[in-house]
């Protein structure tokens, strides 16, 4: 039997992975990775030539019938009429529409709608102020969670619209479409775009997307699968949401396209269908094949707690962000800006590696003696406190040294993501197995503790690219059109196992405020 082959690809924030896989039993074939340029700000030209370097080092698409695309969430990419990037994308850890964020947020509350709805919106306590600055943010939050399952902070793509149309009204009224990371690479592959041919029409209405990358704008219900036009209509100039061209959203195994045959499937009879890709966090999640009561916690870039659920996700605190997932399911998700950047700071500040880290960290005690780092070093999107600093509390000329340090970066970062954990298990998420996954959960220090800071047992998945893994994934299910997705095995690494250190987490709290 001749091997079906699909690809799966991850344009994540730092480079994109191309993962040709079999189709049927998952195994990798060949696989291929190029750098992104660093920064919040970033031309999407640098995805599309990253995209093709990796897929040269994959050894070409050309004999691939099926290839995905999963992404980076709530980057903005906006094209003029001609389907040219008008500015470089805003990516999700851009920070500059935080303003805008909170602008959003108080402007739903102060609407007609938000007044007549407000009676059904909770109330902490009878002597709340309605017009108090607190509760008409409170009101404003609430509002946006019923209505797209999540409340604006810098990260989702609404406020960058918003930023641009108060900072560059010139860009502004120059959109003609609005799409996200994996939606333009996604129609770069089907021939559109810098692979066009400069005669024909820009095919801004072939733009498509997925649930779980859409759900992440701030502008899209999950829940009714369809866009929030109104929503969107207060972030851009007057008038622009109803022409604004938003990419189709697809079922989780839909046909978006067809690739171009100079970029994939040349060499397969009847060519490359495109399938709908998706969010990273979502493509993690089928990568890892997560059932409900699966929570994953990823330590990359940001860190990520996220759980499958049959049900859509209202959380009224606004902390955690009610996304769909890529099978028809919903992922809540909480989101810290700072994860495995958290130790390669504790790295620089001591002067050391990953494994003399956990030798300096393993000499230390539970609670580093009275230290706590809270490490908020690029502000911080859970709590939402963009403009926050990283600090040391709880220092002493006595605990002051280089073993404690070490042990404080550790459990700040997992005691940031035990927060994350803590607000998903609020809403009544089942938490039946913690997987732990990123470049983070490499580090032997992060291993040691993580059992004993989280709570429970951990198990870890063997180191591989989940998100490219999710995407082929998707991939080969849209290529045989089944209900369910094929079964692919996860190996587990290891379970790490650990007394419970409660103190450390309550300690952390204290600090946090």
């Amino acid at each position: 039997m001749n091997e079906i082959l699909v690809a799966g690809v991850d344009t994540s924030t730092q480079s994109c992975k191309v993962r040709v896989t079999e189709a049927r039993t998952g195994r990798l074939v060949r696989f291929g990775k190029a750098q992104h340029p660093a920064g919040t700000s970033v031309n999407p030209m640098a995805w599309w030539k990253a995209f093709q370097e990796a897929s040269a080092q994959a050894g070409g698409l050309s004999d691939v019938s099926a290839i995905s695309v999963g992404g980076q969430q709530h980057g903005m990419v906006l094209l003029d009429r001609q389907g040219q990037v008008i500015r470089d994308a805003l990516l999700w850890n851009d920070t500059r529409s935080a303003p805008d964020a909170d602008d959003l947020i108080i402007r739903l509350a102060k609407s007609k709608t938000v007044e007549a709805e407000s009676t059904e919106m909770e109330n902490d306590g009878p002597n709340k102020d309605p017009n108090s600055d607190q509760d008409l943010a409170m009101r404003g939050k609430q509002a946006w969670v019923r209505a797209v399952g999540s409340s604006p902070v810098a990260s989702l793509t609404i406020t960058k619209v918003a930023w641009v149309s108060r900072v560059e009204p010139d860009n502004a009224r120059a959109i003609a479409a609005i799409c996200l990371p994996h939606d333009w690479l996604s129609w770069v592959i089907a021939g559109h775009g810098p692979a066009a041919d400069p005669e024909t029409e820009p095919g801004l209405e072939d733009l498509f997307t997925d649930r779980s990358d859409a759900s992440g704008t701030g502008y899209y219900d999950p829940a009714a699968d369809c866009y929030r036009r109104d929503l969107l209509a207060m972030a851009l100039p007057v008038g622009m949401a109803a022409r604004v061209i938003l990419p189709k959203v697809l079922g989780p195994h839909q046909v978006g396209a067809k690739a171009d045959p100079r970029i994939a499937g040349r060499d397969v009879p009847g060519g490359c269908i495109i399938a709908p890709g998706g969010g990273d966090n979502a493509m993690t999640a089928l990568g890892l094949a997560m059932q409900v009561g699966d929570v994953s916690i990823s330590l990359g870039t940001s860190g990520v707690a996220a759980a499958v659920s049959p049900v859509p996700a209202y959380d009224m605190s606004a902390s955690v962000t009610g996304f769909a997932d890529a099978t028809g399911h919903w992922l809540p998700l909480a989101c810290t800006i700072n994860a495995s950047r958290i130790l390669d700071a504790g790295l620089a500040a001591l002067g050391t590696d990953y494994d003399g880290l956990a030798e300096l960290a393993k000499k230390s005690s539970p609670g580093a003696e009275g230290i706590t780092l809270i490490p908020y070093f690029d502000g911080e999107r859970t709590p939402n406190r963009p403009d926050a600093h990283a600090r040391l509390e709880g220092m002493t000329l006595a605990n002051t040294t280089r073993t404690n340090l070490a042990r404080a970066f550790v459990e700040g970062l997992l005691c940031s993501q035990r927060d994350c954990l803590e607000l998903l298990k609020r809403l009544g998420t089942t938490v039946s197995r913690i997987l732990l996954v990123g470049g983070g959960a490499k580090s032997p220090a992060v291993r040691a503790y993580a059992p004993g800071i989280l709570g429970m047992d951990v198990q870890l998945p063997q180191p591989d690219e989940y998100v490219a893994i999710g995407a082929a994934r998707q991939a080969a299910w849209a290529l045989t059109g089944e209900e369910e997705p094929p079964v692919w095995s996860v190996n587990i690494d290891t379970t790490l196992t650990g007394a419970p250190c409660e103190q450390v987490y309550q300690q952390y709290l204290r600090w946090r405020g």
